[in-house]
Parts: C-alpha cells; structure tokens; sequence
C-alpha cells in the first residue's frame, strides 16, 4: 500500500516528536531513579529530594501555562529546540552543583521550566500540519513516549554512575535540539509545516476563554487534575507501596516497579484500539475508562494477595492513564480550529502537574497517619469523581 505525501509528512513529523518527548521523559525521570544512590552517597537528604521533586513539579506546571500561551506566537520549531537545549544545559548544570543545595534547587527547577516548553508547541505543530487522523496517531507517539522514558531512564540507572546518567540524558536533549530544528526548518522552508493555517473559528481574542468553554475545556480541565494525580503521583509512590503495603524488599520493588511501567507503556495503543472500537466517541471511551479504574482499585482494597494486587494496581493505573490518553492524543489536537491548542494544551498540562504536585505531598503524609488501605479509598474515589465528570450531560439534555 502506497502511502500518500500528507501520511509521509505525518511519519516525519511525528517521529521526531516522539523521539523528541523520550528524551524529555528521561530526563524528567533520572532524578526519581538514582534517588537511591543520592541517599546512599550522602549527597543529599530524603527531605531535601523531596523538596527538589516538589520545586520542579511547581515550575513544570507554571512552564506549561507560561510557555503554552507563548507557543501560540513563537514557531514551534523554535521552542521546541530552545527547549530541548536549554534543559539540556540546566539538567547537565545540575549534575556539577550538587555541592550546592541553592544552586541543586535553581538548575533542577529551570530543568523543569525548560522542558515544559515542549509539549504544547508540539501539540500546535502536529495538529495544524497533519491530518485530524494522523493527528492522533502522531500524538499516541509522544504519549507513549511519555510512559516509555520512566523504564529507559531505570535501565540507564542500573548501568551507570549517576552522573553519567545525567551527562547521557543532557546529551539526548541537546542533540534532539539539534536535529528538531535542523529538520523542522527544513520542512517549513519545503512548507510542510505551516503555521496558523486552521479554519479559525469567528471570535475574538477576548473570547477566546468562550470559545474553549464551548469546546468543554471545563470537563477536560476535571479529567487533567484526577488523571494527573494516578499518573504522577500514585505512580510516584508505587515503590513504596510494593515494598510498605506488599511486603517485598527494596530490590524486588524495584523490579516490579520496572516492570509495571513497561506494562503501563501500553496503554496509549490500548486506549486508541478501543476509541477507534466506539468510533471514536470521546465521552464513551472516557467513561469506560474511569469505571473500569473504579472496579479495579476496588479489587486492589479488597484482594491483598501481592500478585493479584500488583496485577489490579497496574490495570487500575492504566485504565486511568486511558482516561488521560484521550486528553493528549485526541482531544488537544482536536482543538485546531480554535487557534489555541498551544495554549488550552499548556493550561491543562499545567492543571495535571498542580494535582499532582499537591496530591503527591498529600500521600506521603497520609500513609503514616491513615495507612495504605485508606489511602486507596482516596484513590478509588477519584474515580468516582472521573466517573462524575466524565458523564454525557449533553444526552440528557436531549432526552
């Protein structure tokens, strides 16, 4: 089957954000995986990585909204590869300042900001110069690449010195750098990437907040913050989880963490397969999601036996991630005739990191004083809440 110039562009396109967002992931997960052997080395304290993963969640999602709205006057190839370089820069810097806890805690947060000055660009780059269709497969390529680069950034932990470790993820992103706008640059002087070339919708900029609330930026604002706490937090503490609530030991943990996130790579694929199945129906494919998450976090409560529990929890978390999915991959590049998918992309974003970043906090201090088994309440109820939100009101509206 001969594929047409718009689907070459498309595979292009999206293969040099995919590879782009991996290297973004790995980087923004080093830290979490040579946390360990920073304890072990004395070179910083639990607290003081704490405080650092807090500083960077907090600039990571204020990067999103600054650098999403930013995204809709500058070139996506410009930010993009700014981006890439420059926390390629602050990521290395910060490998080399350890000594310092102020200059540690200013390199690690402008890493964050840095790099949340991608994904939204990316989003307005794909959605305004691909098919609707290629679209969303562009961006399953980068969510994927997402739930990819937590497992990538583990095995690179298991064989290097953590230093190197952040010498080989700052090397990815600057040469991503590189290569983004040397090819960007060349597909917008071939014009194949153009900008501002929507059917955009009659209104003004002032209305601009109108026209998204028509397009239910509310609802998917509710669905950013409840998706973002499993996908970031929960999944931030499963570690401790397998190790405190199952009983494993610190290794075994560890590699049933590794290879829960490989399992949980999946779910992009997954979530489409079954959008496609419901013809594409986002409301459905939302709601399916969420109960589906509810049934299994009610069978992690329920059922303690480890492998079963591990199984459950993984499900549970990757009904959850199907639910954010369908944010990412279909609804934001939806958004094209609007003119701001840049912007409603970073505005979400930055949503999802502020639930996570406040929710994260939350968990750490409620396992001492609830336990795990209420804790896991709280996280079935988000559900609930998903459930709720997720609801067709326009059906019944009409009936």
């Amino acid at each position: 089957m001969k594929l047409s110039s718009n689907a070459k562009n498309a595979i292009m396109i999206g293969v040099m954000c995919s590879v782009s967002y991996l290297a973004v992931y790995i980087a923004r997960n080093v830290l979490g995986v040579v946390t360990p052997t920073l304890i072990k080395d004395n070179i910083f304290s639990e607290e003081f990585l704490g405080t650092l993963s807090s500083l960077y969640f907090i600039f990571y999602a204020v990067g999103q909204l600054i650098n999403g709205f930013l995204g809709q006057k500058i070139k996506a190839s410009w930010m993009i590869s700014a981006g890439l370089l420059l926390a390629g820069v602050s990521n290395y810097v910060f490998s080399k300042v350890v000594a310092s806890l102020t200059a540690s805690m200013v390199a690690y947060a402008m890493t964050g900001f840095f790099l949340a000055m991608i994904y939204a660009p990316m989003t307005r780059l794909v959605s305004e110069n691909t098919e609707p269709i290629h679209a969303v497969r562009c961006s399953v390529g980068y969510t994927f690449a997402s739930f990819f680069g937590s497992p990538v950034a583990g095995i690179l932990a298991a064989a290097l010195a953590w230093q190197s470790v952040f010498i080989l993820s700052s090397a990815m992103l600057a040469l991503m750098a590189v290569l983004c706008f040397v090819l960007f640059f060349i597909l917008e002087r071939k014009k194949v990437i153009k900008y501002n070339v929507y059917n955009h919708e009659k209104a003004p900029i002032k209305d601009g907040v109108k026209v998204l609330i028509k397009h239910s930026i509310i609802k998917f604002a509710l669905v950013s913050m409840i998706t973002g706490v499993v996908r970031t937090a929960v999944v931030f503490w499963l570690p401790t989880y397998f190790q405190q609530y199952l009983g494993y030991s610190e290794s075994q943990a560890s590699l049933v963490f590794s290879i829960s996130t490989f399992v949980m790579a999946t779910t992009t694929f997954i979530t489409i397969f079954i959008y496609e199945r419901l013809k594409r129906n986002m409301d459905k494919t939302l709601l399916i999601m969420f109960i589906t998450s509810f049934i299994f976090f009610l069978l992690v409560f329920l059922l303690k036996h480890p492998i079963l529990n591990i199984i459950f929890i993984v499900l549970a978390v990757m009904a959850s991630n199907g639910a954010a999915t369908m944010i990412w991959s279909v609804y934001c590049p939806s958004l094209r005739d609007t003119g701001m998918v840049s912007g409603a992309t970073g505005f979400l974003d930055c949503l999802s990191y502020v639930g996570a970043a406040i929710s994260s906090a939350v968990f750490g201090n409620a396992v001492n004083t609830i336990g795990w088994g209420n804790l896991i309440l709280i996280w079935l109820g988000l559900m609930v809440v998903g459930i709720i939100v997720a609801l067709p009101y326009k059906a019944f509206k009409k009936s």
